[in-house]
């Protein structure tokens, strides 16, 4: 009675939660941008440009984890981005303070006067060396120019140059501060200048190690209107007709102090987002994380039409990109690419007011991460408050200018040692004590998953967002490939969508101007874990296999079945018809139901248990970023992907395949033993039964082929694997049968 009690509720859960992932779809629409009407309207025939400015954020918490390289080709794909340099800024965050990421940041610098202009001269695509040199061909004689195989030999060369210095760098910091250490008696980290590092140091110290050091501001390329020249490559390409000038580039590193809570990467895109306002403050704002790269060099121009179509332009807050990948295996084992949530879920929510921001590839207008209301609801005269923004007059200044709205291109105001003094202030963590950073204004704080919450309270103010899918993928990054790091990844997403929850920020109560339909979308992105409650009473099931009597199975009315079959069927009638609208394949849907139910019995299950905890002790979400580092081995590229790391989360998942799979060997022997004595409705329902068994066999083999390691590279091995233990238990069940059955009279 138990079981069949849990059953009702849990089919009910699975209608309610089916419901709430369906209504938001009401009103799919798919938008794509006129690239062509925006170059008529903002491109002059003086050859400047009236679009707005753009100030990127490029976060990195760890040169170790996300390792230099990703880094600087994210930085060398902005900069050799299409749009006007002189409206166009990058800033990269390192929340670590190390020194070889300014150092590489500066031979970015260097490298950067040669790589872009080869971009702009030849419409390079992508515009990330690291993936330009490795998924396109070598070109051959014959089939391009000799100008341009003189140039590509050239920059080819310059870039392996630029790694071996990259991977060099830490020696070369290491040798310098020994030599510097042993003329001064001091154990500092130095710079090439010869001054002391002010971030963590080598042989950690007081004031200059991971969690406590200094805010740091630093312009490696400046605003190109300053009229300061900037780094030549030398013997530079013929590039007489190409624009050689670069972009803004500014090296932040916010303070870190025991003493202050950092708020992760929400207090590092706050702190980004004060010191750009007073250098640029550019009117749009776009962030990236560090493993990911400008893929299609017109991206920023497509997020740009939505920001100023005339028909809603005004009031759109933000625009998101769809995640792409370019590391995940050819089968995609762990549904890395997630196109049926990427391409189905959140490009349906463009009929509402928008899809939700989800943490990289989303530009911003800065006024909506002010806190500042949309242009329809806002009124005449918005008051610039320090209690609410910060005690700086120069933020406070840059505030009241991005109200008006202001698009002209000016450089920034000379970056003497009093206003780089004042950059480093606005930086540091403790700004935002005493004013509603991290609540009303940018990024929201305590909550593992601040994207969600962050686009929620945009959204909860009127303002809409849009969803920018184009041809040509824009943006691609580095997914990990590997199990157990991937249900990190979903743990701590699953984790904060439920302590969006149990917060004010809770769908049902927040969000005063949030439309009915979205405010059922944020539902369904903060609920979804507790599913795997019911899906793990299900897949455990099969344990009723193992006892030994006979197992009868109430025989279901025909008028339930009939019903049944018409639900199962409208449901994937559904699926099928978003999965033509969406784009999407066979092989994404397939994969996305697998590894929801790998996640099912891992990582929702240990989100719910954080959450209960959480409710009970007030510690939230631990934050752990998401290793990139793959397994050195050269000779393959998906070595990661084979590696079997066990951890607690896990146990649940070998649980319900160990069940299943010796559910299924026992039904083999129950069915050698009694298959004379069995009437056809307990042969039907035994049918069933095994099928059941057979679907969960079915959406955990990606989760078998982990447990192999190095054998899933033959997935055949597996398949023979199974059926050895299948045959297996059914011998041992029908051994123990006549044992018993001597001893004891059935």
């Amino acid at each position: 009675m138990w079981f069949w009690t849990m059953s009702i509720v849990g089919d009910m859960w699975f209608g309610f939660s089916w419901l709430l992932n369906q209504l938001p779809k009401f009103n799919p629409v798919k938008t794509i941008p006129d690239l062509a009407s925006l170059k008529r309207h903002s491109d002059l025939a003086d050859g400047t440009s009236r679009l707005p400015g753009i100030d990127v954020f490029v976060t990195t918490a760890d040169p170790i984890d996300e390792p230099v390289l990703y880094t600087m080709n994210c930085v060398l794909s902005i900069l050799a981005v299409d749009y006007p340099v002189d409206r166009l800024a990058c800033y990269l965050s390192d929340d670590s303070g190390a020194l070889v990421l300014y150092e590489a940041l500066v031979d970015v610098g260097k490298f950067a006067p040669l790589w872009v202009p080869f971009c702009r001269k030849y419409c390079i695509e992508p515009r990330a060396p690291e993936s330009y040199f490795d998924m396109v061909a070598p070109p051959q004689a014959g089939r391009a120019s000799q100008e341009f195989l003189d140039d590509y030999r050239r920059v080819q060369m310059e870039y392996d140059e630029f790694k071996v210095r990259l991977d060099k760098l830490p020696d070369a910091i290491r040798k310098r501060s020994d030599m510097y250490n042993s003329m001064r008696t001091a154990e500092a980290t130095w710079m090439a200048n010869g001054t002391q590092w002010p971030g963590t140091w080598i042989d950690p110290t007081e004031n200059h190690r991971k969690g406590h050091h200094a805010p740091i501001a630093k312009v490696v390329l400046d605003h190109p209107n300053c009229g300061h020249s900037q780094p030549n490559a030398e013997g530079n390409l013929s590039i007489s007709a190409t624009d050689e000038r670069l972009p803004m580039l500014v090296y932040v590193s916010r303070d870190k102090n025991p003493s202050y809570d950092h708020n992760k990467k929400a207090g590092a895109l706050n702190a980004q987002l004060r010191a750009s306002a007073l250098l640029t403050n550019a009117q749009l704002v776009i962030n990236f994380d560090c493993d990911h790269y400008i893929n299609n060099s017109q991206a920023l121009r497509s997020a740009v039409c939505f920001m100023l179509d005339q028909r809603d332009g005004d009031n759109t807050a933000f625009v998101q990109f769809p995640q792409r990948f370019d590391n995940v295996d050819p089968t995609d084992r762990y549904g890395n690419h997630n196109r049926v949530f990427f391409d189905g879920t959140m490009l349906a929510l463009n009929g509402l007011q928008g899809p939700s921001y989800l943490g990289t590839g989303c530009m911003f207008r800065r006024l909506a991460l002010y806190g500042i209301d949309p242009p329809h609801c806002r009124a005449e005269n918005v008051t610039v408050e320090a209690t609410r923004f910060g005690n700086s007059t120069l933020f406070l200044d840059s505030v009241s200018k991005s109200l008006n709205q202001e698009r002209s291109a000016t450089p920034p105001p000379p970056l003497d040692d009093t206003f780089l003094a004042e950059i480093e202030r606005v930086a540091t963590c403790s700004f935002d004590k005493g004013t509603d950073w991290g609540k009303g204004v940018g990024y929201i704080y305590d909550i593992a998953t601040e994207d969600i919450v962050t686009g929620f309270r945009i959204h909860g103010q009127g303002w809409r967002s849009m969803y920018c899918t184009m041809e040509h993928d824009a943006f691609c990054g580095i997914a990990p490939i590997n199990l157990t790091e991937r249900l990190h990844q979903i743990v701590r997403w699953s984790g904060g969508s439920l302590e969006m929850f149990f917060s004010h920020n809770n769908p049902l109560i927040g969000g005063q101007r949030l439309q009915l339909l979205q405010r059922v979308s944020y539902l369904n992105m903060t609920i979804y874990p507790v599913t795997s409650i019911f899906i793990m009473i299900y897949s455990l099931s099969p344990v009723m296999w193992l006892i030994p009597d006979e197992v009868y199975i109430q025989r279901p009315f025909t008028r339930y079945v009939l019903y049944l079959l018409v639900i199962i069927l409208m449901i994937h009638m559904i699926g099928w018809l978003e999965i033509k609208w969406a784009g999407i394949t066979w092989l994404d849907y397939w994969r996305n139901e697998q590894f929801f139910m790998i996640g099912s019995t891992s990582a929702y299950p240990a989100a719910v248990l954080h959450m209960a905890v959480n409710l009970l002790t007030k510690k939230g979400i631990h934050f752990r970023v998401t290793s990139k580092q793959t397994t050195a081995d050269t000779n393959d590229k998906y070595a990661d992907l084979y590696d079997f790391r066990w951890v607690p989360m896990l146990v649940p998942t070998m649980a319900v395949l160990i069940c299943n799979v010796g559910a299924i060997g026992v039904a083999l022997g129950k069915t050698m033993v009694y298959i004379g004595t069995w009437t056809a409705a307990k042969k039907i329902h035994a049918a069933l039964g095994l099928l059941f068994n057979l679907w969960i066999m079915f959406l955990l083999y990606p989760f078998a082929l982990a447990i192999i390691g190095r054998w899933a590279k033959r997935p055949i091995i597996l398949v023979v694997l199974l059926s050895v233990i299948f045959v297996l238990v059914a011998l041992l069940y029908v051994g123990l049968h006549i044992l018993l059955s001597s001893v004891i009279p059935f």
